[in-house]
């Protein structure tokens, strides 16, 4: 069994694996469009996470686990269905690890999706502004804490894959929003 992280799992397995494989799904985007009421906020005042959303010609890149043993899978299915309980849909893509290559590295890659249905998907928040999105992540902290370190140990995360072509450019100017916009408040209550 193979599970693609393209979010927190990215740094924070949380179970058991015997591989990681820093790779790429091709055909998405990661964007900072599902609402956290569990983790990264709160129901009256819900973070920003990162979800996939269908983008022709784009891929995505993060860290796929390996997991074999019949005992792992089992845990660490139970602990991913908590944990992405707030993402409605899982698909089965294939992981490539070379821009170059026309075969995958992996097929059948689990990946945990949280899609645009709000019937479906009570959680989801949609687009909006870089600002707003921003804002919104200062200001949002739940039981994991801060939603604006979550966006940080992302951008740090994906740096640290040390891929060509692996840096996310969403993820990057939200960061760098995000500092911008604490500073300035920094600045005007000094």
């Amino acid at each position: 069994m193979w599970v693609f992280g393209y979010g927190s799992l990215i740094w924070k397995a949380g179970f058991h694996f015997d591989e990681r494989v820093v790779g790429f799904i091709k055909g998405y985007r990661r964007v900072f469009h599902q609402g956290s009421t569990d983790h990264r906020g709160t129901p009256k005042f819900p973070g920003r996470t990162v979800t996939l959303e269908p983008a022709e010609g784009e891929v995505c890149w993060g860290a796929a686990y390996k997991i074999t043993k019949k005992e792992d899978k089992e845990v660490a299915v139970t602990y991913l269905e908590v944990r992405e309980k707030q993402y409605d849909k899982k698909a089965y893509l294939d992981l490539f690890t070379d821009p170059m290559a026309t075969t995958p590295a992996v097929s059948g890659v689990m990946v945990y999706i949280a899609s645009a249905n709000k019937q479906l998907n009570s959680n989801y928040l949609g687009p909006a502004s870089l600002e707003d999105i921003a804002k919104q992540i200062i200001q949002a902290e739940g039981p994991s804490g801060p939603n604006r370190d979550y966006l940080f140990q992302l951008e740090k995360a994906l740096l640290e894959l040390e891929c060509s072509g692996c840096e996310d450019k969403h993820v990057i100017d939200l960061a760098n929003t995000v500092r911008r916009i604490l500073s300035e408040e920094d600045s005007a209550s000094k």
